[in-house]
């Protein structure tokens, strides 16, 4: 039961738990951190079950529970906290504020804790002495279709354990390219925050709720779809037979070079492409 490769695994799912902590505290580029270490400890313990030679049912279900929380709860919740904002931007500009209301004096952190706690003070009706009334209606409700992020990660999940097609490729976009996609937002929230240039007005544009929304529904529809996807599964390392592979990755580590975090979606998007495109090739020279 307690191989490397499942020990590996819990550090995954710890990692899961403490992005959402962090989530909640205000944290989001920490919670983003978290979500990448579990990202990296995925990734190992399969390579660790298959170079000791432990792979076992045990540990495929183990890390499809740790995935359902680092790469569909904690995301989501990420998701969850950006709608806030969105939403408290929303109504300062309908009352004809400015941007520096969001964003209050002290770091990052401070503002997003303090915004969740009035929107969860709005949302219970605890009325609060202590916190102002801003949140109504629709802007109570919004942040809650974030959810859709892990609940349709636990069907992804669920069929990739029972779908034998998946052994050398996908079937649906992976949960933690999904993640790391929704995550990359926060994190240029945080490179963004207290700039005045285009990382702050491309940040805000992107936590905008019409945006962010229709993004959460296109993505969650993804993680099912019936789309091929190549995966990173070398069997060997010559060129013939891994150019798409390749490819994907010395584009990634250009792109990564020049735009730092922000990189993240931009990848995403790209192994979307380039797997339709390899899915278009294979069909017209089989």
């Amino acid at each position: 039961m307690f191989t490397v490769a499942n020990i590996i695994t819990g550090f995954n799912l710890m990692f899961g738990v403490s992005s959402i902590i962090l989530t909640f505290s205000g944290r989001l580029e920490w919670a983003v951190l978290a979500i990448i270490a579990g990202a990296i400890c995925d990734f190992l313990d399969g390579f660790v079950a298959r170079l000791m030679k432990q792979p076992s049912e045990l540990g495929k279900q183990l890390d499809s529970l740790a995935d359902l929380v680092t790469f569909g709860v904690a995301p989501g919740l990420i998701v969850f906290v950006l709608l806030i904002l969105s939403g408290a931007w929303d109504i300062i500009l309908l009352n004809g504020g400015e941007l520096n209301e969001l964003w209050l004096d002290g770091t990052m952190g401070f503002s997003v804790q303090l915004w969740i706690s009035v929107f969860m003070n709005d949302l219970v009706g605890n009325n609060s002495p202590f916190l102002p009334t801003h949140f109504y209606d629709w802007y109570k409700v919004m942040p809650f279709f974030a959810l859709l992020i892990p609940f349709m990660s636990m069907f992804r999940l669920a069929k990739f354990n029972l779908d034998e097609r998946q052994a050398t490729g996908f079937i649906g976009l992976p949960t933690p390219a999904n993640s790391l996609f929704f995550a990359a937002f926060a994190l240029m929230l945080w490179d963004g925050f207290g700039q005045d240039n285009w990382k702050t007005v491309l940040s805000m544009t992107l936590i905008k709720d019409q945006l962010l929304l229709s993004l959460v529904v296109l993505f969650s529809i993804l993680l099912v779809a019936e789309i091929p996807l190549f995966a990173l599964k070398f069997t060997t390392f010559k060129w013939k037979g891994n150019e798409i592979r390749y490819s994907f990755l010395i584009s990634s580590s250009i792109i990564i070079l020049l735009l730092w975090a922000w990189a993240i979606p931009i990848i995403v998007i790209l192994y979307i492409l380039l797997s339709l495109v390899n899915n278009k090739v294979g069909r017209i020279t089989s």
